[in-house]
């Protein structure tokens, strides 16, 4: 019988012998009776040839078959049933028992054999069970395609000069399992572009498995990143996979690389120059086939220089350098990038808003991002949120956005004066000999952020949401004016 992934179908062939004919007519009603209540769409073939003609024609995903048919075998059948879709399943069945028979159906990609009689709850069960598999291991395919196309390195966002070559650099280098060293500043997509070097890659259908070793106090990394025996430990009841065990064949990413102690430095080199691993508390090593990708936003040289980091674990990750520019070194993607994230946001708040003013568009040009690109999604979605008609207008942007923008840019100077005559007492200063507006916007920044951080009490996540602010942000200038 034949269940399509269209239409659900179930299909029987029918043994045409002599002193089965009967029997096998009242068995295929029954059947087309008992799946049919099981909410299967059932069509009946009278021949095994008339069988091939119909899978020729029409995609099924289950099929059904006599073995013994006079004008063309159940083993035809399933021949026809594998060219059509190798993905189909094959269930055959005989009132003639014969082993090799069995085996060679079996061999050609029969997932069962049935010996009449046999139990319609039985065949009904295994009927539910490999076609749920079957459903299972195709979303798998497509989940893994969708990945793929996801991410691919044409699809991270970047016209810039130094986009480009990284685009060349990664197609270059992805097939290769050598080991890669992203650097670059918090926000920058560093680990977008791993994704980007597995995904190209021969290791593709394998996991891509990403750890944060910043994230993790050192014995709790280790046992994350080896695994751990029953014992090793206060809590450790069962035996435990390591991460690197985890993504044996494929590619683990080491974020924030220049986070992790010295002690696990050491560790960390021996399993890069030996490929195998250790579970905390164990005595067994365990080889793994692993391509190792690490990001970090240090200078790992000048750790290396001041004793913070090893240097021979240095070279050891640095073999490919892959570097991601801060976005303020390529302002030509900060367009591109914006327009991806206003789809984005629009889409998953349900929102008609396809287009940014070209005011707003030259503020988010002007702008340093400090956050990065992380920094400019946020400020994306912030203004999708706040926008009234289709289109994201300047005032839906941040003020610490609005002010950065300078005079003699393409847009008029009115967005600023109206930014910062509205957001402080006194009005705006004259224009004249020995002007600072760096300066001027430092002394914007600091009165403001000032007060912020005392109505929150000293916290800076709540003065930055005040100010409408990302934290990163507010976090880098209060670094940046030395605010307490």
């Amino acid at each position: 019988f034949f269940f399509s992934s269209r239409r659900r179908h179930t299909r029987c062939s029918r043994d045409w012998s002599s002193d089965v004919c009967s029997s096998d007519l009242s068995l295929r009603e029954m059947l087309r009776i008992v799946l049919r209540r099981d909410g299967y769409a059932v069509t009946l073939a009278g021949s095994g040839r008339e069988a091939s003609e119909l899978l020729a024609k029409e995609p099924f995903d289950l099929v059904l078959s006599d073995i013994r048919m006079p004008d063309l075998g159940g083993v035809e059948v399933l021949r026809a049933a594998k060219a059509a879709n190798r993905d189909t399943v094959v269930f055959m069945m005989t009132a003639f028992a014969s082993a090799d028979t069995a085996v060679e159906a079996m061999r050609l990609g029969a997932v069962d054999y049935f010996t009449k009689p046999f139990s319609m709850d039985e065949l009904r069960l295994k009927v539910k069970q490999h076609l749920e598999s079957s459903r299972l291991k195709q979303e798998n395919a497509l989940l893994k395609r969708t990945l793929q196309s996801t991410h691919q390195f044409t699809n991270i966002v970047g016209r810039s000069e130094p986009m480009l070559a990284l685009f060349a650099l990664i197609e270059s280098i992805a097939k290769t399992s050598s080991t890669v060293l992203v650097t670059g500043e918090s926000g920058t997509g560093k680990e977008l572009v791993a994704r980007a070097v597995h995904f190209n890659s021969l290791r593709k259908g394998q996991p891509f498995v990403a750890v944060n070793c910043g994230a993790l106090p050192e014995t709790l990394l280790e046992s994350e990143l080896f695994g751990h025996v029953r014992g090793a430990f206060t809590g450790a009841d069962t035996l435990k996979k390591g991460l690197m065990e985890v993504a044996d064949k494929g590619t683990i990413f080491l974020d924030e690389i220049g986070e992790m102690t010295m002690a696990m430095q050491v560790k960390l080199l021996r399993v890069l120059q030996e490929r195998r691993i250790r579970r905390l508390g164990g005595t067994e090593e365990t080889q793994v086939d692993i391509r190792v990708i690490a990001a970090t936003n240090q200078d790992l040289a000048r750790l290396v220089a001041e004793g913070k980091f090893r240097e021979d674990l240095f070279y050891r990750i640095n073999v490919i350098p892959l570097h991601l520019s801060p976005l303020r070194e390529r302002r030509d993607d900060v367009g591109p990038l914006a327009e991806r994230f206003l789809g984005k946001h629009a889409k998953a708040m349900g929102k008609n808003v396809n287009t940014i003013a070209t005011d707003a568009m030259a503020m988010l040009e002007s702008y340093d991002w400090p956050g990065n690109v992380r920094e400019l999604e946020n400020v994306v979605e912030r203004a999708v949120a706040l926008a009234r008609t289709d289109t994201v207008m300047a005032e839906t942007l941040p003020l610490n956005i609005q002010t950065r923008v300078p005079l003699t840019n393409r847009v008029s100077a009115e967005p600023v004066r109206h930014a910062m005559a509205t957001a402080g007492p006194g009005g705006l200063p004259e224009i004249g000999e020995g002007f600072d507006l760096e300066a001027r916007g430092e002394e914007f920044y600091r009165h403001y952020m000032a007060q912020a951080l005392e109505r929150a009490g000293g916290v800076q996540v709540k003065a930055a949401d005040m100010l409408g602010m990302s934290f990163r942000s507010f976090r880098y200038y209060a670094k940046k004016l030395k605010l307490r």
